[in-house]
C-alpha cells in the first residue's frame, strides 16, 4: 500500500512538473500584441517611427513668435529638445508641455547656453500670435530664470511642418477638428541629428539632463521605454490618452501564469531533491 501511495505521489508530481514547464514555455512563446509596422501603414497615421541618427532638414523655414520666417539652421545650434504639438489641443499637449515646464525648472543645465527647447505646431491654422501667448504662459510656469529665446514656439505652413514631422518620424492625423498624435520629446544634437526619444507626457529631470548631455556630444542612444505606444491609446471622444485596459490586463495575466507555473516547477524540483537526500 505504501508503495502504491508513493507511486501515485510521483505520478502527480511528474504531471505537475511537466504542466508547469509547459506553462512557462507557453508564456515565453506567447505572441506579443501585434502592432503594425510603420512602413506598412499610412504615413499620416499617429505614432512614432524612430529616426535615430538622421539629420532634420535644416533649411525648413518656420515662423517665430513675431511672424518672422527663420530657417531651422538658424535655430538649432545647440542641444535642442523638440516637441511637436498644436496650440488648440485639449488632450495630451497641455499636460505634456506643463510637465515639461516643471521638469525644466528642476534641472541644473543653463537654458540658452547648454540647451534650448523648440515647440513646433503642426497645425497650419495656428498663428504666431497664438504661439507668442503660449510661450508667455509656459514661461510663467517655470520657477527659475528662463530666457524667452531658450524656448521657442514656432508655426508654419502645412508642407513645412509635415516635412519636419516626417524627418523625426512623428506621425499624426486629423479627425474632424482634432489631431490624433503621440506625445514625445525628440532630442537633437547641435547639428540637427536625432539622438534620443523620450516618450510620454511626464518626464524625469535626470532623463532630460542625460539626453541633453548626450546630444551635446552627438551620441545616439536607443529608446529604453516606449510605454506610451503599448499601454495607451487615444480616445477621440474624450480627446485624451487613456489606459488600454485590455492590453495591460492581458499582460498581467500572462505574467501571473508565468510566475505561478515557475513556482510550481521549482517546488516540485525542490521536493525531488529533498527525497533523494539520505535520512
Amino acid at each position: 500500500m505504501a508503495f502504491l501511495t508513493y507511486q501515485r505521489e510521483q505520478i502527480v508530481k511528474n504531471v505537475a512538473e511537466k504542466t508547469a514547464l509547459w506553462c512557462v514555455v507557453l508564456v515565453l512563446l506567447w505572441p506579443a500584441p501585434a502592432f503594425p509596422e510603420r512602413d506598412s501603414i499610412a504615413a499620416d497615421s499617429p505614432g512614432i517611427d524612430e529616426k535615430l541618427g538622421a539629420t532634420i532638414p535644416l533649411d525648413i523655414q518656420l515662423n517665430d513668435e513675431t511672424g518672422q520666417k527663420l530657417p531651422l539652421r538658424q535655430l538649432v545650434d545647440k542641444p535642442t529638445v523638440l516637441t511637436l504639438n498644436y496650440f488648440r489641443c485639449t488632450g495630451v499637449c497641455t499636460p505634456q508641455l506643463t510637465d515639461l515646464a516643471r521638469t525644466l525648472g528642476g534641472i541644473d543645465l543653463e537654458p540658452g547656453k547648454d540647451f534650448q527647447v523648440v515647440t513646433v505646431s503642426f497645425d497650419s491654422t495656428d498663428t504666431f500670435e497664438i504661439a507668442a501667448r503660449k510661450r508667455d504662459n509656459y514661461l510663467k510656469l517655470l520657477k527659475r530664470p528662463f530666457p524667452p529665446a531658450a524656448w521657442r514656439f514656432l508655426t508654419g505652413d502645412e508642407a513645412s511642418t509635415r516635412a519636419l514631422a516626417a524627418a523625426v518620424g512623428f506621425g499624426f492625423t486629423k479627425r474632424d477638428e482634432i489631431f490624433i498624435h503621440p506625445a514625445a520629446l525628440i532630442v537633437l544634437s547641435p547639428q540637427g541629428k536625432v539622438t534620443r526619444y523620450i516618450y510620454g507626457a511626464t518626464y524625469l529631470p535626470a532623463d532630460l539632463v542625460m539626453a541633453v548631455n548626450e546630444a551635446a556630444q552627438g551620441h545616439v542612444r536607443p529608446t529604453i521605454s516606449k510605454a506610451l505606444s503599448f499601454c495607451f491609446s487615444y480616445d477621440p471622444e474624450g480627446r485624451r490618452y487613456v489606459l488600454n485596459v485590455t492590453r495591460v490586463a492581458g499582460l498581467a495575466t500572462l505574467l501571473f501564469v508565468g510566475v505561478f507555473a515557475l513556482t510550481v516547477l521549482l517546488k516540485a524540483r525542490a521536493g525531488d531533491k529533498a527525497e533523494r537526500l539520505p535520512s
